[in-house]
């Protein structure tokens, strides 16, 4: 009976209490984060070398006890430890007790910083799940798009690299097709360092063509994830007015796992509205 509260409120958000566990677990992984990022600035560290020294286990041993207490309530305890998450909660602890037991070890305490990873926990929150599910199903869809897309991208930015390479040459800082391509790629994405610049006319011309060329590039996926969102979105509304076959409630989609009136698993999906 323990073990089974204890499973729906760290695993499950559809009560008040695991509301509660996520928003103060998103709390603590932001500020233990935030400890690590102060540790690394040389001031704070030389000031309070103390207090964060204390603040950095106190995190730990919350984290130790959530990680202990998620593999005594899970169903299946190798598959969580062995989950994305789980190696993730087993990571973000273990660099404190390595540099306890092996100080050399020191640098890798900045491994940390995977805690922040586990704040994508919260997206099952009740008020994202929809949001979230949306967002997923449109990068799955697309990814085909969108490789294909970036494989173009990856020819033009060969082709153009080599071509600047040859109008340009290495008197121009050009010395190489892979710089000319490291080139190609930083003015098409519009990140433009300015290191290596072109110097003849033609050359400029080039990269006035690419320049104009990367808003459309940069366009070009945004739409393709907006257009599947928007489809997806079209396929729940028309699939809303199904029912929750246990409390009978209704509003629900075909992409619900839970019901959202009652909470219940909804494993075949479902049912439809009367």
């Amino acid at each position: 009976m323990i073990r089974e509260r204890m499973y729906r409120v760290i695993f499950e958000s559809d009560t008040r209490a695991g509301r509660m566990f996520d928003i103060v677990l998103m709390a603590l992984i932001v500020a233990s984060v935030g400890v690590v990022i102060l540790d690394s600035v040389n001031l704070v560290a030389k000031r309070y070398p103390a207090v964060l020294t204390r603040l950095e286990w106190v995190f730990t041993g919350l984290f130790t006890v959530e990680y202990l207490a998620r593999l005594y309530c899970a169903r299946d305890r190798r598959q969580y430890a062995l989950s994305f998450f789980g190696v993730i909660d087993f990571v973000a602890i273990l660099p404190t007790y390595l540099a306890l037991l092996f100080p050399d070890l020191h640098a890798l305490l900045d491994i940390r910083l995977l805690r922040l990873l586990r704040i994508f926990r919260v997206l099952k929150l009740t008020e994202y799940v929809a949001e979230y599910r949306y967002l997923g199903r449109a990068l799955a869809s697309s990814r085909r798009k969108i490789l294909v897309f970036l494989f173009t991208v990856c020819i033009v930015v060969l082709i153009m690299g080599t071509v600047m390479y040859v109008v340009e040459g290495p008197g121009n800082g050009f010395t190489s097709i892979p710089v000319a391509v490291y080139w190609a790629i930083t003015t098409m994405t519009t990140v433009g360092f300015g290191d290596i610049t072109p110097k003849t006319d033609l050359g400029r011309m080039i990269a006035s063509m690419m320049m104009l060329m990367g808003w459309g590039v940069l366009a070009v996926p945004t739409g393709i994830v907006t257009a599947e969102m928007v489809q997806d979105r079209q396929g729940g509304r028309r699939a809303r007015g199904l029912r929750c076959p246990s409390c009978r409630g209704t509003g629900l989609t075909l992409a619900d796992n839970f019901c959202r009136h009652c909470g219940t698993a909804l494993q075949a999906g479902p049912g439809p509205s009367d």
